[in-house]
């Protein structure tokens, strides 16, 4: 998936995460107690943010591509301070890289205002394709505040560290989803002393982080750990055809064979041995635990796919595990946005050759079909076209395909934010990948420029979230009715400031010519 998410928007729009500064904040913090030490705040808005707090030991030394383990209790008082992103390259989210693999971290939002009762609890996972981002990008004050709801938002393992693989090694290729499972089990241990109600959880994220609970939905270990789902921008079916996101790129998916990524792995430590300093006749995966975290670096991105069928926590192909209807039986919000492939088309270049971008996509034989049912002339540009074409077979359908798996057994809310404006947005991108984040969040702790309408909107958002997750509805005051989905036709709400289209009824399945796809051999 290479550079995805919110790096991509950030970048677009001229944000370095890293180089923005925080909003006033009040000195006055409260003190919390976790089962393995006290936690102070700070506040932000009108929300109390304990950022920082450890929910596993350190994954380094011989912790290394382990489950992850209890973290270690401590003494005194933690202040609220970001810990480490996970390690990765340098992107917009992480201007400098990060290689420390001391990062499992969450970051705690409350509202500041006292509950009698305990309050709806808000997991999110952040995405980046799997090997970048950070629970650390998103400050979450005006979300938790405003919806009356715990937010805690989770780093996890990425690439390499997160998702290696080799013969023989427990747990192979899925190492950043059990981090995110331990994430949920601490939320269950903690959630009281923030006021937040463990019986009520709803794990939520973006693009990979989107994807990443799917595959929860679809794991018998995480059975217990959440109560609702919202899956934006990335789903179960997820996949890609030849040259689709990037030119040169193969057909894939999220979910490989563990067998692949163990082949993965065996393959790039016996090609390494020497950066990696293995001595003679040292078992290449000790070697390979025992190296620098630099010298891992550089190849992380060879590692962005989850294996299944080789642990408890990931046993089936999550896109067939959900067909089948194995998965936990919760309500879903799920939805796109109306422009994904916007964000991509900087991969291509100048765009003219329409026609040949096709055939690589689909092969000449399909090409054909594709190019009667998407004409150029209908649209303002190649590019557009392209846009539109990529965004419909790689982004609506697959996460209208997994909509239908789950509308026929729990209750199943379908959205499409349209925003042809977002402040995320840059030149020449409309309602692209990412670009609802700043709606519900402030990405970066960075307050993007919103008109009047457009904050109506995020208020909306927001509400609509916040409500699902307390009730499993996202209904209620100040916003158009919002029904769950039907199986045959995923029909939900296009989201838009009243000044563009408004908030209405859209049939995702026609709007993205899904029947088109599924036909299309």
């Amino acid at each position: 998936m290479k550079k995805t998410l919110l790096v991509m928007a950030l970048a677009s729009a001229g944000v370095l995460v890293g180089a923005v500064s925080s909003p006033s904040e009040a000195a006055q913090p409260s003190v919390v107690r976790t089962d393995a030490g006290r936690v102070a705040s700070k506040t932000v808005g009108d929300a109390l943010v304990y950022d920082g707090i450890p929910y596993a030991a350190p994954p380094v030394g011989k912790l290394r591509w382990k489950a992850p383990q209890p973290v270690q209790p401590w003494s005194g008082v933690r202040a609220s301070a970001l810990g480490n992103p996970c390690p990765q390259e340098a992107n917009s989210e992480v201007p400098k890289g990060a290689s420390d693999e001391d990062c499992l971290y969450v970051n705690v939002t409350t509202p500041a205002a006292r509950s009698a009762k305990p309050r709806a609890v808000v997991v999110w996972i952040p995405g980046g394709g799997f090997f970048q981002g950070a629970g650390n990008s998103y400050e979450a004050s005006k979300f938790a505040a405003r919806g009356d709801v715990v937010v805690v938002t989770v780093n996890y393992r990425l690439g390499i560290y997160g998702f290696f693989g080799y013969p023989g090694l427990p747990g192979s290729g899925t190492f950043g989803l059990q981090d995110q499972q331990a994430a949920l089990r601490w939320v269950q241990r903690n959630a009281r002393a923030f006021g937040g109600d463990p019986h009520n959880v709803t794990v939520a994220g973006e693009s990979a982080g989107g994807m990443s609970v799917c595959a929860q939905l679809t794991s018998p270990t995480s059975t217990g750990l959440f109560s609702k789902a919202i899956m934006q921008s990335g789903s179960c079916a997820f996949d890609w055809l030849d040259n689709s996101q990037y030119p040169t790129q193969t057909a894939d998916s999220p979910w490989v064979p563990v067998s692949r990524v163990q082949d993965n792995g065996k393959d790039w430590v016996s090609t390494n041995k020497a950066k990696l300093g293995c001595k003679t006749g040292q078992p290449l995966l000790d070697c390979a635990r025992q190296a620098s975290s630099e010298a891992l670096l550089a190849d992380t991105m060879r590692f962005t796919q989850i294996g299944y069928g080789g642990s408890a926590a990931v046993p089936l192909d999550p896109a067939k595990a959900m067909h089948a209807g194995l998965f936990h039986r919760v309500p879903i919000v799920s939805g796109n946005n109306h422009d994904e492939g916007d964000t991509w088309l900087a991969a291509f270049g100048d765009i003219t050759d329409y026609p040949k971008l096709v055939t690589d996509m689909v092969g000449p034989k399909q090409a054909a079909k594709v190019l009667r049912h998407y004409p150029q002339s209908r649209y303002e540009s190649a590019a557009a076209a392209w846009s539109a074409v990529t965004t419909d077979r790689i982004w609506s359908c697959n996460q209208v395909a997994t909509d239908q798996d789950a509308a026929g057994r729990v209750p199943t809310y379908t959205y499409e934010f349209a925003d042809k404006h977002s402040p995320l947005a840059g030149p020449g991108v409309g309602a692209g990948h990412a670009t609802e984040l700043p709606y519900l969040f402030r990405p970066g702790g960075y307050d993007f420029p919103m008109s009047e309408t457009q904050q109506v909107l995020s208020n909306q958002m927001i509400d609509y979230w916040t409500s699902f997750a307390r009730t499993g509805d996202p209904n209620g005051a100040g916003r158009p009715h919002w029904s769950p989905t039907g199986v045959r036709t995923t029909t939900g709400l296009s989201l838009a400031p009243t000044d563009q289209t408004g908030i209405h009824p859209v049939a995702l399945s026609t709007e993205h010519q899904c029947a088109f796809w599924n036909g299309l051999s």
